[in-house]
């Protein structure tokens, strides 16, 4: 049995792991298919990573969490890699400022590729003979670590090619219909949930991050939650209402960052003429209307949902919704593996009528719900505990899943979180209403 924290997990036969290790390795290197040299090499600014750092970063982790502690004989690929490749470990010594990575032109691309496939061949080897439970354990944090870094290549490639003027396009070719038809959006209705106590966390066997634990009850007043993501069209009306140039709109910290960075639109959005169009991983596109509004901080859906008289839902009534039988998890959510790469209308996606959709993919979903920890939770002991808990400060709570994020991945319970003022993610707006609110 494998534990994640105090829940037992059932072991998979060594070669269902290491079919697994291939696959999602694999879809990191496809990911990176259309990048060159240069491409890769680029940091845009200091949130984001340059691809290549991504490949090795992943690859670091199995070498380092793995293969160093728990492969007899294991010799490094180049022991310099151990402190070059770190992130944020600070139990594991010293490591370079994340704002520099982008200066790293040594080790070369080529040679970030040998680095993994030398820790590849050595995973290979392992899981062939003599892999401990801990190491397993070990192993499926590292497989969803990869799993994160997949999302933020996207992410971060996709901000690179922005602040080219060229303009570039990552995924070539033309945007699927899909993701640029204008067609109108499912009607958006009010989902209502009655007061009570509520199970929140994580549930099920399987794998879970140790800030989805432990699961607990809540207490939770009687509340309403949109049927669906606020759309561009939405936004574009809160837009022409001025939205952007009305402080009575923003919380304080807010106001001041819509100041000083000039916001007047969502990121990746410039006007041309009277319409607007959006930056995509395929290039520039009109805005569609019917599309969920994405790349939004906190602090923007915030300020949407005050102009509508509405609220940002917290993160247990968010789940509660999600888990509830009026959320059909057959509406073939638009994540990593549709190819899209780009939030999609609610109407596409629905292959029959449900109360709640797009609940996971397509965006991540702004939670009013501060990062912290659930009641009674305790951080993994040595490195491995630095991974969430020491992030807990000063940053808001997403849920849901994006474009962009692999379906082997995501899941109800799941906990994303970044700081207020973010864009750069595939990040959105999911409206509440308390119960007793007058909604027009």
């Amino acid at each position: 049995m494998l534990k994640t924290l105090d829940r037992p997990v059932v072991l998979s036969p060594l070669p269902t792991w290491l079919q697994r290790y291939r696959e999602i390795r694999r879809q990191t290197l496809k990911l990176v298919e259309t990048l060159g040299p240069d491409d890769q090499m680029v940091q845009s600014m200091a949130d984001a990573s340059p691809s290549k750092w991504h490949l090795a970063h992943t690859t670091w982790f199995f070498e380092e969490f793995i293969l160093a502690q728990h492969f007899q004989g294991y010799a490094r690929f180049n022991d310099r890699f151990s402190f070059l490749f770190n992130s944020y470990y600070k139990r594991l010594g010293g490591h370079p400022h994340r704002s520099i990575r982008g200066t790293f032109s040594r080790p070369t691309l080529d040679q970030i590729r040998l680095y993994r496939a030398y820790v590849d061949n050595a995973m290979d080897k392992f899981l062939a003979s003599e892999a401990s439970e801990e190491a397993l354990r070990l192993l499926e944090l590292g497989l969803n670590h990869e799993q994160q870094h997949q999302e933020l290549i996207v992410t971060d490639i996709k901000h690179a090619f922005w602040t080219n003027p060229l303009r570039p396009s990552y995924l070539g070719g033309q945007m699927r219909t899909v993701a640029t038809t204008a067609t109108a959006a499912a009607p958006l209705k009010w989902c209502r949930f009655e007061e009570g106590i509520y199970q929140v966390g994580h549930d099920t066997e399987g794998f879970a991050f140790d800030n989805e634990l432990p699961r607990h009850p809540t207490y939770l007043s009687a509340f309403r939650i949109a049927s669906r993501l606020v759309t561009n069209e939405e936004y574009l009306e809160f837009m022409a209402d001025g939205g952007y140039r009305r402080p009575e709109l923003w919380l304080s910290d807010a106001w001041d960052h819509v100041c000083e960075k000039q916001w007047t639109a969502p990121l990746y959005w410039e006007q041309t003429g009277d319409g607007w169009t959006q930056f995509t991983c395929r290039g520039s596109v009109p805005v569609n209307p019917s599309e969920p509004v994405c790349h939004v901080s906190f602090y923007e859906a915030d300020a949407f949902a005050r102009w509508t008289g509405a609220r940002l839902p917290t993160e247990s009534e968010w789940e509660v919704a999600a888990r509830s039988n009026r959320c059909s998890d057959n509406n073939s959510p638009n994540l990593l593996e549709s190819g899209i790469f780009h939030p999609a209308p609610a109407v596409y996606w629905a292959s029959q009528q449900t109360s709640i959709q797009q609940m996971l993919g397509d965006v991540w979903e702004w939670t009013s719900s501060p990062y912290s920890a659930y009641a009674g939770y305790r951080p993994p002991a040595g490195a491995e505990g630095e991974y969430n808990g020491k992030f807990m400060c000063n940053q808001m709570v997403l849920r849901g899943g994006s474009c962009v994020t692999p379906r082997s991945h995501i899941r109800k319970s799941y906990r994303n979180f970044f700081l207020p003022q973010k864009r750069w993610q595939f990040s959105g707006i999911r409206l509440a209403h308390d119960s007793n609110d007058r909604i027009s």
